[in-house]
């Protein structure tokens, strides 16, 4: 079905992948893994064709395959629909139907061609598959959360999670046989991804998907490919995401195993190499030293001991010159991983945020209302509902961006608010990441730049303009702004969707040792588990509060 062979790409003398080599049957699953900016995203334009590579072949079985693409960004037209972006970018049935009208007509004038009766059944398979697509057209839109909209509304209406969920239902309704996806489960609700999570598992076709969703992982794929930092290569791992974890883990212990055990081996070998030249000297120039008027057999047998105990030495320090060149195992290390550590926040009251007799919404239309809520010191609590249901509209009404339809929301003794927006707009984009830290803090350059590192921010990387900025980035630059503004209130809306795995583990574990308080938006399950102890479910425009052991 795919085929890439040996796909070699580098960018302003950096080399992003090497020698990437794999292939795809029908039905497999696979999901690619490593850190932002290891190549995961290149490598997917690369076999759609939006990149070439400076090496290597992409080739699809049969040349037509059908595939079907969700980047991760989306860019309508101005004057898109939802009607019109589907049909440009969702429907494959006119071209099918036409391939499939002169394929019919060749059979006609040669029935007895094998090559045109398998082009027939192939295309008429596809025809059937885009009626169906078609006629669940609504379902597919209402199960992603876009149900309510009509098919004439303008996409310039929706917002960014709603454009995802609207490239993602144009691509699973062009009946692909082949899906490549680019973090699909951003900005979709619980309820979504376990719609998608069954759509995935009744399709028939292949899958390959980049994804930082760990329990989607583990409910979606058959095998990891894991694109490794240093090295570039990628390496394949049988299994979903727990079992790629247990290999890796297992491969790590290994790897550390035969490091150690080589450098003990060099201690003894470099030991036993001093204590056999020391002999040899010794007895050169010590006490064996043959003294003049012995015996010829004495002054022959300690030269020949010398000589022997010389050559012992050589060959052990030979033997040691290949495990310091080219038998040397290098030190393990861990990926290179985003180090985010919380510093000492000032203490607030026990009460950190009350919601009183709180309602929200817009154009005086609650979405949510009658929120009687007190949030307390300490918890680490996950605001969870479906897309739509006021979750971020809560969020903003916190922070002062919009004003409550009746009641009010009001902030504790002491508490100092950082907050994460979902769309990442409270960054700077005239500005840089050197700039941004350096305007907010006493840092002078050097300190900046050091802290800048922690978020995986290199050398003249620090320069590059925020507008610039990947996504991933801007979230790494987001979470450094709430730490050097030393902040005890998190407000975070969405905060891990474009980090990879390594940095968001990094941040659960920052965040569990994080003195304060959190409000955070998610919907990654591996996370809430890691790291909630309460829970606001937002239900029939109401908060039902729920405290976890």
């Amino acid at each position: 079905m795919l085929t890439v062979n040996r796909i070699n790409k580098t960018y302003n003398l950096e080399r992003i992948l090497k020698d990437i080599t794999f292939t795809i049957q029908p039905g497999e699953r696979f999901g690619i893994v490593g850190v932002n900016g290891s190549g995961k995203t290149t490598l997917l334009r690369i076999i759609i064709g939006d990149e070439q590579p400076d090496s290597g072949t992409v080739q699809f079985h049969p040349a037509d395959l059908r595939v079907g693409y969700l980047p991760q960004g989306l860019a309508p037209g101005e004057d898109d629909t939802i009607e019109s972006f589907l049909a440009a970018r969702g429907s494959p049935g006119e071209n099918i139907e036409g391939e499939f009208q002169a394929v019919s007509a060749q059979l006609a004038v040669d029935p007895d061609n094998p090559g045109l009766h398998e082009r027939y059944d192939r295309l008429l398979e596809q025809l059937s598959r885009s009626v169906r697509s078609t006629g669940s057209q609504m379902d597919t839109l209402a199960s992603l959360g876009l149900g309510s909209y009509t098919l004439d509304t303008p996409v310039s209406y929706l917002s960014g999670g709603q454009k995802t969920r609207l490239a993602l239902a144009s691509v699973l309704l062009s009946a692909p046989q082949l899906l490549l996806l680019d973090e699909p489960t951003n900005h979709l609700d619980i309820q979504m991804l376990e719609w998608l999570e069954e759509w995935l598992a009744g399709y028939n076709g292949a899958v390959l998907m980049v994804s930082h969703d760990r329990a989607f992982l583990d409910r979606t794929v058959n095998g990891i490919f894991r694109i490794d930092t240093r090295s570039r290569e990628m390496k394949f791992y049988s299994g979903n995401y727990s079992a790629y974890l247990e290999q890796r883990l297992a491969e790590q212990e290994k790897a550390f195993g035969a490091y150690q055990e080589q450098q003990e081996e060099i201690q003894r070998l470099s030991g036993t190499a001093r204590y056999i030249r020391s002999i040899g000297d010794f007895r050169k120039g010590g006490k064996s030293d043959v003294k003049a008027g012995t015996d010829g057999f004495s002054a022959g047998f300690f030269k020949d001991r010398s000589l022997e105990t010389v050559r012992r030495a050589k060959a052990i320090e030979k033997r040691l010159d290949r495990l310091m060149g080219d038998d040397h195992i290098d030190k393990p290390k861990p990926d290179w991983e985003m180090k985010m550590e919380f510093g000492d926040t000032a203490d607030t009251g026990r009460d950190v945020l009350i919601l009183e007799d709180l309602a929200v919404g817009y154009e005086r239309q609650p979405l949510l209302a009658h929120l009687n809520l007190i949030l307390r010191y300490g918890q680490r609590c996950v605001l969870l509902g479906p897309n739509g249901c006021g979750k971020t509209t809560l969020i903003r009404t916190i922070t002062g961006q919009l004003p409550p339809i009746h009641g009010r929301a009001r902030l504790g003794a002491n508490v100092n608010p950082g907050y994460m927006a979902q769309e990442q707009e409270n960054i700077d984009p005239a500005l840089n990441p050197y700039e941004t830290i350096y305007r907010r803090t006493p840092l002078n350059e050097t300190e900046t730049r050091y802290f800048l590192s922690k978020y995986l921010f290199k050398e003249d990387e620090v320069f590059t303009p925020n507008a610039s900025l990947s996504y991933g980035e801007r979230a790494r630059l987001t979470l450094a702004c709430l730490v050097a503004d030393g902040c005890n209130f998190l407000i975070l809306d969405e905060p891990i969707n474009h980090l990879d795995i390594p940095s968001r583990t990094q941040f659960e574990q920052a965040l569990t040792g994080f003195d304060g308080t959190v409000l955070a938006v998610v919907h990654d399950r591996y996370f809430i588990d890691s790291f909630a102890n309460e829970l606001w479910q937002v239900k029939d425009g109401r908060i039902q509060q729920l405290f976890l052991e």
